[in-house]
């Protein structure tokens, strides 16, 4: 029996929305991978830890944000002389 267009319309915005899905785990795993290299090299160099520090006090302006990220500010200021 044929399917109906409301059935090919249903299955095709599920399809669309396993498909985003997708799409949304691999731009979070993206950012995951890409923050856990930087962050390794702020660890290393000073320049970077500048940087990272900086970049992360103008960007992070949320109150919530910027608890989460107090300890790692610490270790960058101190990996950049600035503590």
């Amino acid at each position: 029996m044929p399917r109906t267009i409301d059935q090919q319309i249903a299955e095709a915005q599920a399809k669309l929305n396993r498909l985003k899905t997708r799409q949304k785990a691999s731009d979070t795993r993206r950012k995951i991978i890409v923050g856990a290299i930087v962050t390794t090299e702020a660890l290393k160099d000073p320049k970077i830890a500048r940087w990272m520090a900086s970049t992360l006090r103008k960007n992070a302006t949320r109150e919530v944000d910027q608890k989460e990220i107090a300890g790692l500010l610490a270790e960058l200021d101190a990996k950049a002389g600035t503590a």
